[in-house]
Formats: C-alpha cells, sequence, structure tokens
C-alpha cells in the first residue's frame, strides 16, 4: 500500500514507507556491508528500525527514579536483555519466537513474533549503578534510581584582620 493513497507525501513518510518495503533479503546493493556509498539503509539498520518502532513502552519519572514500563507477554527472563550501552543509553532488547508444532495450521497469525528493541538516553542524574528490571504478568518494569542532589555549597566566611 503506498502512502500517497491518503495524501501522506511527506518526507518522512517517504522514509518511512521505504524502510518498510526493503524485503529481509534485500538491503540495496551494500546490503550488510558497511561503506556502500548511496546503496539505501543496510538490512540490520531496517530490522533494527522495524523493531524500535514496534516496541511501545510508558517511561515514567517518580520523585527517586525513573521507571521504564514495556509490555512483553508470554515471555520469559532468558527472552528479554536490558543493557546500559555508552555509558548512558539503557537498551531493552529480545526476541518473541512462535511455537511450531507440526500437525497444527496457522488459521490466523496476528501476534507479533520476531525482535524487539528499545533505547533510552539516561539523563545525568540516573545512577548507574542503581538499575533493576522486575517482569511480573507480562510487564517489564525497568526501575533507574537517581543520584541524590548535590549540596549546596555554602559561602565561605572570610575573617577580616584589623591592619
Amino acid at each position: 500500500m503506498d502512502a500517497r493513497m491518503f495524501g501522506l507525501e511527506t518526507p518522512l513518510m517517504a522514509a518511512l514507507q521505504h524502510l518498510l518495503d526493503v524485503p529481509d533479503g534485500d538491503a540495496g546493493a551494500g546490503g550488510d556491508k558497511a561503506g556502500a556509498a548511496g546503496s539505501g539503509p543496510t538490512r540490520t539498520y531496517v530490522r533494527d528500525a522495524r523493531a524500535m518502532a514496534a516496541t511501545p513502552a510508558d517511561v515514567k519519572e517518580l520523585p527517586g527514579a525513573y521507571s521504564f514500563v514495556v509490555d512483553m507477554p508470554g515471555l520469559g527472563t532468558s527472552d528479554i536483555k536490558v543493557q546500559v550501552e555508552d555509558e548512558r543509553v539503557l537498551a531493552i532488547s529480545g526476541e518473541r519466537r512462535r511455537e511450531e508444532k507440526e500437525d497444527a495450521k496457522y488459521l490466523r497469525m496476528e501476534r507479533r513474533m520476531g525482535k524487539f528493541m528499545r533505547r533510552f538516553v539516561l539523563p545525568d542524574n540516573a545512577d548507574m549503578d542503581k538499575i533493576s528490571a522486575v517482569c511480573k504478568d507480562g510487564v517489564l518494569t525497568v526501575t533507574v534510581e537517581k543520584l541524590p542532589p548535590p549540596e549546596p555549597k555554602k559561602p565561605k566566611t572570610i575573617e577580616v584582620k584589623v591592619a
């Protein structure tokens, strides 16, 4: 389906449509190789863009922490990976696999399968040593504690001497 049918001819929509039209087996002349000038997006880039677009998340700021909430129905802890990259980037990723049974035939497949990923740049006051992740009832909650605010500097009093 072409986005122009609905009057959505903006550059952003054109770029998104281009990303979605790239099949998995073909990523232009460059494939996964870096440095292929003008060959379009690589298969890895398209895969990551799709995974990020398909993974909604809620981000909350609490008085003492930041909370990232992502729905992960049907996934176990071995399917979910939470990492801190480049010192300040929280990455949540994993893969949902379809159960294959040889005697079953799908009549309808609506649930999303495949890789998922989200990246969040953490603020300067996030404590990188106090990050926890809990998955309960199909909802992953990653909590990043805040650093305490810096102590206000007290003015230095200088004694005046009589000369």
